[in-house]
């Protein structure tokens, strides 16, 4: 029970009951019972077919089942006790960790080209807050790796208060602090797999002279040695793939002497930078580019003279690097020559990684959409945020997904609604970073016609959710967190965020004064594009309008990932980070 003062002579008592189980809960029990009190591992196995859809159950898993939900309730007779009562059911459906609405394993084919998944992409992977002046340290690095992360980003630059081979970590052109090049190595090596086997890319944001490209090549020689995948990606016909790649790091970054000579053209053409707030550093600089050294950053509107100038008659010395630094690049980042459709011609004998800012995107995706699609079939396509991110907000990832790109690049400090998602995408394929692309992303028809995704197509699936009610809220929060004077007033919101025609959004009535709050409402989700749907789920709190609600929790799961059924689904806070106990009660039913 618990009592709130609302003024000094009037205090309100609120009793948090355990909630009772649902009537559909009830029904469900009293039909595979039979009409009796208890439920057998068979019964219950014929409950997890037909009812869960999880056709690929045994008769062990069902005992399985009841043997952990009797231990954990039943102490006394855990050893005699082989079958669940009503409570015991429910206690069942409603444990996330025995019933949760996605599988926990990798579940996807990963024989198939890189170019063929999804992947967990960082931006300035170094940096702990804001694109300005926050510090460049090894935690962010270590943090997204745990977390799933399988594209890190290093922007690396002379650093001459430290030597003068010394190379450091840093937001170019920024008041951001460095950190040292090879304490990131080593962060990576010792990292890099803890939770996927999975490969890691790094792309590094090359701003060195040759002699310190020399000096990294050795340094990742050093620090990785043989997990290193040197083969020549950048001249093969098509890549690896994730299983064959497993516990391998690669190296994706522009050719020393593309970068050179790009470095020295722009040098003679501008012979200072001026930092706006746009794409790049160059106002007439193209939307396309392969090393997204433009967003690198346009943060300060004030001239700058370059460093470390390379003129003309330097530039023939200055390109001739030691083969070592080459021959580590495993994804070649080729700055192609021309105009968009140049960058988006996919070659026969040879694949690469092109990199476009989101607003290039964007405009590529109004004019050149198919060909984006038909480019990123066989290539690497990078999605990387604007300039004028310097607060390390994010944008929506769905977009380049949409569009087939793998690596849409995330600051994954910039918590929001965008963050949420592509945490959620994540989630699936058991975590390990990967995630398959849609069929129809990968595949031409005989005519060599691709999805193009500004076609609105007819209905393909229509998913029905239905939320039951939600728990553990008074296990994770003090009682006032919501409410100084009364339990909260709930209601949850749930979308799908995915291509145009499938966005739909809806919301449960409020439930005044429940920490257990019990809604039992159904909503009806149709999808054209299922396979690139996320269902999203937002829990807030009542007060005085939208935007002063208080958060409550939140998750999104990619609909090809939910399995059907009765399902209790964790809720995590605004950072990503799962509650210990609040949770909802949901039922995921497709037609």
């Amino acid at each position: 029970m618990g009592s709130y003062s609302v003024c000094i002579c009037f205090t309100r008592r609120f009793r948090v009951t355990e909630a009772a189980a649902p009537p559909d809960v009830v029904e469900i029990f009293e039909k595979y019972s039979e009409g009796g009190t208890h439920l057998t591992p068979e019964q219950l196995w014929r409950f997890l077919v037909d009812m869960q859809g999880d056709t690929g159950a045994t008769i062990y898993d069902a005992e399985n089942i009841v043997q952990q939900v009797v231990h954990r309730r039943h102490h006394i007779t855990k050893y005699t006790r082989h079958s669940l009562n009503l409570d015991d059911f429910y206690h069942y459906l409603f444990s996330t960790d025995l019933n949760p609405p996605m599988s926990s394993q990798v579940s996807q084919d990963m024989t198939e080209p890189l170019s063929h998944y999804f992947i967990y992409t960082g931006h300035n992977s170094y940096l702990t807050g804001n694109q300005l002046n926050s510090a460049s340290c090894d935690v962010p690095i270590i943090k997204a790796l745990k977390r799933g992360v399988r594209v890190i980003e290093l922007d690396i630059w002379p650093d001459s208060n430290s030597g003068k081979d010394a190379i450091c970590v840093k937001h170019g052109w920024t008041l951001t602090t460095p950190v040292d090049f090879l304490t990131c190595l080593r962060s990576i090596k010792e990292h890099a797999f803890a939770t996927s086997p999975y490969p890691v890319v790094i792309t590094l944001e090359d701003h060195l002279t040759s002699d310190l490209q020399a000096k990294a090549a050795q340094m990742l020689t050093e620090t990785f040695g043989e997990v290193l995948y040197c083969s020549d990606i950048g001249m093969m016909k098509k890549l690896p793939s994730p299983e064959k790649l497993k516990h391998r790091v690669i190296i994706s970054t522009k050719p020393p002497k593309e970068y050179l000579e790009d470095k020295a053209a722009n040098i003679q053409k501008y012979p200072s930078i001026r930092k706006d707030y746009d794409d790049g550093p160059w106002d007439d600089e193209p939307i396309y580019d392969t090393d997204d050294h433009e967003d690198d950053d346009k943060v300060f509107d004030i001239e700058m003279p370059i460093q470390s100038a390379v003129n003309s008659d330097e530039l023939e010395q200055k390109i001739i690097t030691p083969p070592e630094y080459k021959h580590l690049i495993g994804i070649y980042a080729g700055k192609p020559k021309g105009g968009l459709e140049e960058a988006l011609k996919v070659e026969d004998d040879k694949v690469r990684r092109l990199s476009l800012s989101e607003q290039g995107l964007e405009k590529a995706a109004k004019s050149h959409g198919v060909d984006v699609v038909r480019f990123t079939q066989k290539n690497i396509l990078r999605i990387y945020p604007k300039g004028i991110r310097f607060n390390s907000s994010n944008y929506n990832p769905l977009i380049g997904w949409m569009h087939g790109a793998q690596m849409v690049a995330f600051n994954m400090q910039g918590y929001g609604k965008h963050l949420w998602l592509m945490h959620g995408m994540f989630r699936a394929n058991g975590g390990c970073g990967y995630v398959k692309k849609p069929e129809f992303l990968l595949k031409s028809s005989p005519d060599n016609h691709v999805f193009d995704p500004k076609v609105k197509l007819p209905v393909k699936k229509t998913m029905k959710v239905k939320i039951y009610i939600g728990d553990g809220w008074h296990l994770d929060f003090k009682k006032t967190h919501f409410d100084a004077y009364s339990p909260p007033d709930f209601y949850t919101k749930v979308r799908i965020a995915g291509v145009p025609a499938d966005i739909k959004k809806h919301k449960t009535v409020v439930k005044y004064d429940k920490w257990t709050p019990f809604w039992n409402e159904e909503f009806e989700f149709p999808m054209s594009a299922p396979e690139l749907a996320i269902l999203c789920i937002e829990v807030h709190d009542a007060d005085n309008g939208p935007e002063k609600d208080d958060f409550g929790g939140q998750n999104c799961i990619p609909v090809s990932q939910i399995r059907p059924g009765i399902r209790a689904v964790s809720l995590y806070d605004r950072k990503g980070v799962k509650y210990t106990s609040v949770k909802l009660l949901m039922r995921f039913k497709f037609v």
